[in-house]
């Protein structure tokens, strides 16, 4: 299965402007989101931005970038734009989409989020993290996945929600927002718009479950570190700092 990794990266930002840009250790962030995923080793690493800075900043650091559209509306239609800048004979099988803003993330996370595709029906995968604070269960800002149990660390994803869910007891699922695409799939999906559901959870995975596409989701141990804010970016700098990013 020959996969692509389409990392998507724009320059604004509401809580952090220019927050690719950013400097982690003396390299842009998102130039340490692409060294993640190139030690991933899972295939060809292209980042895909609008900004003619972040470009010159990947290819400076010796990695791929691709001028998209300043208008898209989410990742997922930027890296189908940029999958066909780059891949227009259809070469590669899957899609991955790695958010640019995630420059701690552990190379074999990126790695098993591939996982769920050995199951042929599986169109998109993703991962999901149980969740063990209680204060996260009701956040909405904490997105859940809602999953049937395909083994002991995989679940086939029956809805996303911000609400907390599902009731009674058993373990509640911190969705990660890293996406595996099989191409078909990834052409389906943003060839569909936005769904209902996706528009009153603000949720975009929903659009795929609407059209009856199947997720499945790896469980892994932790969630990434996501920068959406100045305290995140503080705290991803002290990680290289303290050597245990590396």
């Amino acid at each position: 299965m020959s996969a692509l990794v389409l990392v998507p990266a724009r320059f604004a930002s509401t809580r952090l402007p220019g927050k690719p840009l950013a400097d982690i250790a003396g390299k842009p962030m998102i130039v340490r989101v692409a060294e993640r995923a190139s030690a991933a080793g899972i295939g060809r690493v292209v980042v895909a931005t609008d900004t003619a800075e972040i470009a010159e900043a990947v290819r400076a650091a010796g990695f791929e970038a691709v001028m998209t559209a300043v208008a898209h509306q989410s990742g997922s239609d930027r890296i189908f734009e940029a999958l066909q800048a780059i891949d227009p004979k259809g070469e590669a099988e899957t899609i991955v989409n790695l958010q640019g803003d995630l420059p701690t993330i552990e190379p074999e996370t990126v790695r098993e989020v591939l996982t769920p595709f050995a199951e042929p029906s599986c169109d998109i995968a993703t991962l999901c993290v149980e969740i063990e604070d209680e204060a996260e269960k009701t956040n909405p800002n904490v997105v859940k996945l809602v999953g049937a149990p395909l083994g002991q660390d995989r679940l086939r994803a029956l809805y996303f929600t911000r609400a907390t869910a599902p009731w009674g007891p058993g373990p509640l699922y911190h969705h990660v927002g890293l996406y595996a695409y099989r191409r078909a799939a990834l052409e389906r999906f943003v060839a569909l718009g936005p769904s209902s559901l996706e528009t009153r959870e603000k949720l975009e995975q929903l659009r795929a479950l609407e059209a009856g596409m199947r997720i499945d989701a790896s469980i892994v141990r932790a969630v990434p570190l996501g920068v959406d804010a100045p305290d995140d970016l503080e705290r991803a700098r002290a990680l290289y700092a303290s050597g245990a990013v590396r």
